[in-house]
């Protein structure tokens, strides 16, 4: 294997992985940015995955090589509808954030379950016969050395993902939308004195973590997994929580630490073919990336400052 075929192999495979991270985490990023902790980030992505398979299973037929992205949507519609859960009960009854998410995570998978058996009278449901696969950009993949590696046999959604963190920095650090739901994270009271409604930016930020995650379950279910199951989402929206604190709440740093992430877990798929890592026991291999996610957490948790007001549930009267 030369080394443009083994960097091209190398950088397909973390894009197809990195994809569902960079949304979830993106999204993680608006809602702590707003001030409130979400780590149902995995209970939504389960949503997002089992509501995508559904409607790629029943409308394959109809919408042909559209379906995976109108299915990303409807995953993404039924995260938002999820993440209110989890807004109401923080911004409106002051609910601790933490058992909140908790509660998310714990109630999708069963849900998720619950509802496959009762469509498909069985635990988990069929593959879905239109996925994302591999795409190449039509003039970009012909550019020697850089094209292969880059642009051919590539994620779109992973690039949808790129493009898209870049987009949320500049709402977030150059829009009065950023910097009002920017104030609602770091200084509810200052931002309410002057005049910002502090309630509508944490709504605002926990809707678009919702939205967000759901895209990223849809994409994993149907770029990665094929299918929807108990086990389809696991761990998936962990890493993507770890990403926002290793990214230092930054649409930006959140996207590359996904990536880094999704290096992590390709290279526990394709190891085998590579020279180096092929002579790693496997099982060493596999639980790399959640042992990487751990590492990362105890060693960058204390040195990243989240927003001031990040979890702290505000009371208008004080």
């Amino acid at each position: 294997m030369d080394i443009v075929t083994m960097l091209s192999l190398i950088v397909s495979s973390t894009l197809v992985y990195s994809a569902p991270l960079i949304f979830a985490a993106l999204g993680g990023v608006y809602s702590e940015n707003s001030g409130i902790v979400n780590i149902g980030l995995e209970g939504i992505m389960t949503i997002g995955a089992f509501s995508s398979v559904v409607f790629n299973l029943t409308f394959a037929s109809t919408f042909g090589s559209l379906t995976p992205w109108l299915g990303v949507l409807v995953g993404g519609i039924a995260g938002l509808l999820l993440s209110i859960l989890h807004a109401v009960a923080t911004i409106n009854f002051r609910a601790d954030h933490v058992i909140s998410g908790t509660v998310l995570n714990l109630l999708a998978p069963p849900l998720g379950v619950f509802l496959i058996k009762a469509i498909y009278d069985k635990g988990q449901t069929e593959n879905v016969s239109a996925n994302f696969g591999y795409f190449s950009f039509p003039i970009l993949a012909k550019i020697p050395v850089i094209g292969p590696i880059f642009f051919k046999d590539t994620s779109a959604p992973a690039w949808c993902g790129i493009i898209l963190a870049i987009i949320l920095w500049w709402v977030l650090y150059k829009t009065r939308l950023g910097l009002r739901l920017r104030s609602s994270g770091e200084n509810p009271q200052a931002a309410d004195t002057l005049g910002v409604n502090v309630n509508k930016m944490r709504y605002i930020g926990v809707l678009t973590s919702g939205l967000l995650a759901g895209i990223g379950g849809g994409i994993f279910a149907q770029a990665i997994s094929g299918n929807f199951s108990v086990s389809t989402i696991v761990g998936q929206g962990f890493m993507a929580l770890a990403a926002v604190i290793f990214g230092k709440w930054n649409p930006i740093g959140a996207m590359l630490s996904s990536l880094f992430f999704g290096l992590a877990q390709s290279l526990s798929i394709i190891g085998n073919q590579l020279p180096v890592i092929a002579k790693i026991p496997t099982v060493y291999v596999q639980i790399a990336p959640y042992v990487i996610t751990i590492v990362v957490l105890v060693i960058f948790f204390g040195k990243s400052v989240a927003p001031a007001a990040d979890g702290v549930n505000y009371i208008k009267s004080k």
